[in-house]
């Protein structure tokens, strides 16, 4: 089990498991609503896959550790929900129990910083991913005893700066900016959002998010998008940020916009999936099943919430977007294929018949889909 995405290089797909060794019953769509899981006694083994992007067979397997995880976790989560991350020479898993290791694209170990478990907040468990740009891979974990964020060489492991956040529990992945001006490493937490320069140093800071956050920042058209969303805080923003932000960019009360953010919409912040900037819009994707459109310039509603399902359980990936058309993939497994533009429609669904948490790798024209219990690829047939 693992709730972490494929990643593609090459003929390359990277996915990180959590194998139990004792049997357990899969996960079933909103079994985990208000829910937190026992501590399991069971052996675990925490495994990096590499599958042949052709066949689909495995390429080859390696653990990367083995023990009875000292810590419960939602139900929603499982015990490897970190994507693993390349940069073409070698491939780097995070597991937050375990730590980071690196192995080449033919799956020799190369080096391993073993970290960890921190308590997270009722033990819900970790997600944040790690990144890799240039020579450095970078990590945030956000905790209950000493958040931080690192950056360690990617050829030998070794740490190269590592700063404390005042930060609680997060599960938002980190976002390299590559801007016209210089080059950020954006973090966004419940307390504050901050951006970093590639030697950890602070550039930016801002307040104003909701009390959970779980999604993760990106860039379209010189905007940085941020939302944060927890389903029971009446205050769930989104913010547009435009390039160059310096000290802290909070909002004053009674403002909307400022010098470097762009746009700001109180309650337009989704729980579990990212937004998506496709075109001219900004979508936000609810799960709760529904979708709203902004115009991703200035925020004004484009339309407000649409219902995509009736039947649906609910959403968790993100949604993606080619060819004209937006996707949108249900925890129980339905990709609903959706108009992109000012006016809502439902095109199409797509049923796999199974629970998936995992957002799909969109590559080479195909989708990399990951469910509780399988890994498929689906591509257009050939003439």
């Amino acid at each position: 089990m693992g709730w972490s995405s494929p990643v593609v290089w090459g003929d390359h797909v990277f996915v990180t498991s959590a194998i139990n060794t004792v049997e357990a019953a899969r996960p079933t769509p909103r079994a985990y609503v208000g829910t937190d899981v026992a501590p399991t006694s069971a052996t675990h083994r925490w495994v990096v896959f590499d599958v042949d992007f052709k066949t689909g067979k495995i390429r080859w397997q390696r653990e990367v550790g083995s023990a009875v995880p000292s810590q419960a976790k939602h139900m929603k989560n499982s015990y490897a929900s970190e994507t693993p991350t390349t940069d073409g020479q070698r491939v780097y898993a995070y597991i937050g129990a375990v730590g980071l290791f690196a192995f080449d694209m033919n799956g020799k170990p190369l080096w391993s910083k073993p970290m960890g478990p921190f308590k997270s907040r009722q033990s819900w468990g970790p997600a944040a991913s790690p990144i890799v740009y240039k020579d450095r891979v970078y990590i945030v974990n956000d905790n209950e005893e000493q958040s931080f964020i690192a950056a360690y060489n990617a050829v030998t492991g070794d740490e190269v700066w590592r700063v404390t956040r005042d930060e609680g529990s997060n599960w938002s992945t980190p976002f390299v900016w590559e801007n016209e001006l210089r080059t950020e490493i954006v973090t966004a937490g419940s307390r504050r959002v901050r951006s970093y320069d590639l030697a950890g140093t602070l550039l930016w800071e801002m307040s104003g998010m909701s009390s959970l956050h779980i999604p993760t920042p990106f860039a379209r058209n010189g905007l940085l998008y941020i939302n944060s969303g927890f389903r029971v805080d009446p205050f769930r923003p989104t913010y547009a940020i435009r390039v160059g932000a310096t000290g802290d960019i909070s909002l004053k009360q009674g403002e909307t916009s400022n010098q470097y953010i762009a746009w700001f919409y109180p309650t337009l912040g989704s729980y579990n999936p990212s937004s998506l900037v496709y075109g001219d819009y900004y979508y936000t994707l609810y799960d709760t099943s529904f979708l709203t459109c902004n115009d991703a310039r200035t925020g004004k509603e484009i339309y407000g919430r649409q219902r995509i399902s009736a039947e649906s359980t609910g959403f968790s990936a993100s949604p993606w977007a080619y060819n004209g058309k937006i996707f949108a993939m249900s925890e129980d497994g339905d990709t609903f294929v959706i108009q992109p533009g000012p006016e809502f429609k439902v095109l199409g669904k797509n049923s796999l018949n199974e629970m998936t948490l995992a957002t799909p790798a969109v590559v080479n024209g195909s989708l990399i889909i990951r469910t509780a219990s399988k890994l498929y690829r689906v591509a257009k047939k050939a003439p």
